[in-house]
């Protein structure tokens, strides 16, 4: 874990338990839901075997992360503990502030995971109190996956769906580079990003999408 700050703080001793890098992205990631070892690869991209054993042996002696290993089963998941699910807020005034000031379009070489940044986009939605008339439910295909981004009873959420998205009034057909680039730039740039996009369903509802994301007609 990180070294004593030796200062008398409870911002000192939170970090000496979490301010390591990765601790806070495993924290994240386990705040949707237990993950297995290999699942947290997968999300956290550039972390080695090595270093997310170590953080994650670090994160079980502070008493944040459980392992979860049931008779029978081979594969061992993590969890949060009570004390790891209390740091939710702590994560969602990190995604705010990154919102408001450090946002840009991804880098070259930058991993962009299609779960994350689906949550990220309904999380702003809602922080922001977009809102429709009516519940609606939107398809954006990726390459890899689709993703079904519904409006429910006053609420943004997603989720992925097979290829079909049936129901759908509204497809959006993208890259996952493109589609973060377009929703992390200025309004102002929106626009003329969004002509890479293919927007296909009932007028109507494509207008009210491009509303929704400040993309002018």
């Amino acid at each position: 874990m990180a070294q004593s700050y030796l200062h008398f703080c409870p911002v000192a001793r939170s970090l000496e338990k979490i301010g390591d890098k990765w601790a806070l992205l495993i924290i994240r990631d386990l705040l949707h839901g237990p993950q297995r070892f290999t699942d947290l690869l997968h999300y956290l991209n550039n972390i080695t075997p090595k270093w997310l054993t170590r953080r994650l042996r670090d994160l079980e002696a502070a008493g944040i992360v459980a392992r979860d290993k049931q008779s029978g089963r081979r594969e061992v998941w993590y969890q949060l503990t009570a004390a790891g699910r209390e740091l939710g807020p702590v994560i969602e005034a990190l995604m705010d502030w990154g919102f408001r000031w450090a946002m840009r379009p991804p880098q070259p070489g930058e991993v962009v995971h299609p779960d994350q940044m689906m949550r990220g986009l309904t999380y702003a939605l809602n922080k922001k109190g977009r809102r429709l008339p009516c519940d609606t439910r939107w398809a954006v295909r990726f390459p890899s996956a689709t993703y079904l981004l519904c409006y429910d009873e006053g609420r943004w959420f997603s989720r992925r769906q097979d290829d079909t998205a049936v129901g759908a009034a509204v497809t959006v057909t993208t890259t996952l580079e493109n589609w973060a680039t377009i929703f992390s730039s200025p309004r102002s740039e929106r626009s003329r990003l969004a002509r890479s996009l293919r927007i296909e369903g009932d007028r109507e509802e494509i207008d009210v999408f491009k509303n929704i994301f400040g993309i002018r007609q």
